[in-house]
């Protein structure tokens, strides 16, 4: 949604594979970030709105709860947060892996993740 040094990856991965998923806790997540854009001057108001409801569209209907003793259970056995912790129940959850840069997570959760560069090759 937002241009980075990972867009043309996330743009492959996309393509791959247009279903994607997430816990509800990306809203948060997403407009955190987008206000991060306006605060530094990159992007308009409007522009991150815009930006916020198409992202809103791609993942209309595959919004997910996630189960909370499984999320903190993950997490107190991995080091990583609670927030990144929802996506890597929900793809447990949900069969399919987690698509990931995260280094971190790739290490800790080799069994629920895979690389970008990895799911488009």
């Amino acid at each position: 949604m937002v241009p980075g040094d990972m867009t043309y990856l996330a743009e492959a991965v996309r393509e791959k594979d247009p279903f994607w998923a997430a816990p509800w806790l990306w809203r948060s997540e997403m407009r955190n970030l987008l206000s991060l854009y306006v605060k530094r001057g990159l992007l308009g108001l409007a522009e991150i709105q815009d930006l916020m409801s198409n992202a809103e569209d791609l993942l209309l209907g595959r919004e997910f709860r996630v189960d909370s003793d499984a999320v903190l259970s993950f997490a107190a056995n991995s080091g990583c947060t609670a927030y990144d912790c929802e996506f890597i129940h929900l793809a447990a959850e949900l069969s399919v892996p987690m698509v990931t840069s995260d280094k971190k997570l790739l290490s800790a959760f080799p069994q629920y993740t895979t690389s970008m560069d990895a799911f488009v090759a």
